[in-house]
């Protein structure tokens, strides 16, 4: 989706580069806003051992984030870089497609340097820094996803030359926003817009209510998504080297020239051929009244 463009942001941020890359300002954090990331920290990391998978925890651990206040960019670049190449860069808010992967293609993870107000504990339109930091940047320390999202900003930028963002933003949607990972203790959370959220950590590993689904990459790509509620369907990998395997080292050409051609599928369809390991009941949804009532 594209943000608002450079001139709108110049305003508040008169030393924005064309890149939209701009100053942490680590030094401007009030006590209050290093309390809200305190909290949710704190919050989160008492839902999140036994439920989030381990590449995330040690990947906490490797880069040192701190529990009781911002993380320091400078700082916690160092540990990033050393481990993997990354690096993390302040942006004003949203950017337009073509600056974010560009960015992700050169190992540079985006992520606002602002943080929800203490009133907005439970959800925030748009992305904040304990989402972009918290939730994102420890899965980059490990390195077969760090490469899976350097191809991903890669493979951004071809498909914004075949009219495909859409499909290509599904998959980042139910793999890096919302993904769920199978492992040997059982099912685990990986997708960053879980992890940074208390109920939807309870809900894709508790509820009845979703589909969850193994990763199918055509099937994945026509099919619609959330952005204002709980995921209806969440998709599954067995590993990380799986999600490589089916992604960053496939030819995505054919897809796109099959795309245009195909329909989508809704948040909720199951399909006969699908890999399923629950098939929910959508009890969330309908009460939500988001589903036609013919829907099963």
């Amino acid at each position: 989706m594209e943000g608002p463009s450079i001139d709108e942001y110049r305003p508040e941020h008169p030393d924005i580069r064309a890149d939209f890359i701009i100053p942490q300002a680590w030094e401007n954090y009030t006590d209050v806003e290093h309390g809200v990331w305190k909290t949710l920290y704190e919050r989160q990391m008492d839902l999140l051992p036994g439920r989030a998978c381990n590449e995330f925890l040690d990947g906490l651990k490797a880069l040192k984030m701190p529990e009781d206040k911002i993380p320091n960019f400078d700082e916690m670049n160092e540990h990033l870089m050393k481990l993997t190449g990354w690096q993390v860069v302040a942006v004003p808010g949203l950017v337009p497609d073509s600056i974010f992967f560009e960015h992700l293609a050169n190992r540079r993870f985006v992520s606002g340097n602002f943080i929800r107000k203490p009133d907005q504990l439970d959800y925030l339109q748009e992305p904040d820094i304990f989402h972009d930091v918290f939730g994102h940047v420890p899965l980059l320390a490990n390195p077969i996803f760090a490469d899976y999202m350097e191809a991903y900003g890669k493979g951004g930028l071809r498909a914004m030359e075949h009219h495909c963002l859409q499909n290509l933003s599904r998959l980042y949607w139910y793999t890096v926003e919302f993904g769920l990972i199978k492992t040997p203790e059982g099912m685990r959370i990986y997708g960053a817009g879980i992890l940074s959220s208390k109920g939807e950590s309870i809900f894709s590993l508790d509820s009845d209510s979703p589909n969850r689904i193994h990763f199918d990459l055509p099937r994945l790509m026509r099919t619609k998504y959330r952005i204002d509620d709980y995921q209806q369907t969440y998709w599954v990998i067995d590993s990380f080297e799986e999600l490589f395997a089916e992604t960053a080292a496939k030819d995505f050409g054919p897809i796109y020239e099959e795309l245009p051609d195909l329909g989508s599928y809704e948040p909720w369809d199951v399909l006969a051929k699908d890999k399923v390991y629950t098939q929910g009941t959508q009890e969330y949804a309908k009460s939500k009244g988001r589903m036609p009532v013919h829907a099963a």
